[in-house]
């Protein structure tokens, strides 16, 4: 009526049983994480910059990018060219702002300060567009 089961499962059901696939520790997980976060901040950053409004983000561009690339084992990040197209300036300050927290809440959690300082700083300069 069944067919027996001819492969190896793919779940370990054993405690203690050793398994076949790499695990990656909590540090390397949040600094995938950071990364990611830093990525999409300096695309937006980007866009703004594209937007021609200040220098100070052609300083936060160098430094993100330092960062993500620290992040990555020295991998530089993949970098768009921005539409040129501003779109609603707002919104991008917004989504700045949110991208910023988001990196600040996982710096601190696996506490890099570097990247916990960078990201308090961009959300600063993104909590009031008409400053920046």
């Amino acid at each position: 009526m069944y067919e027996p089961i001819r492969t190896k499962s793919v779940h370990s059901t054993m405690v203690g049983a050793p398994s076949d696939f790499p695990h990656r520790s909590r540090e390397e997980e949040l600094d995938i994480q950071l990364a990611g976060h830093l990525a999409a901040l300096l695309a937006v950053t980007d866009e703004l910059r594209a937007a021609g409004l200040s220098a100070d983000l052609d300083t936060a561009v160098g430094r993100l990018t330092a960062q993500v690339t620290r992040l990555r084992g020295g991998v530089a990040p993949v970098r768009v060219v921005p539409s040129g197209a501003a779109g609603d300036l707002d919104a991008l300050h917004e989504r700045a702002h949110t991208l910023a927290g988001r990196a600040l809440v996982v710096a601190a959690s696996r506490a890099d300060t570097a990247a916990a300082i960078l990201s308090a700083e961009r959300m600063d300069a993104h909590a009031t567009p008409a400053t920046t």
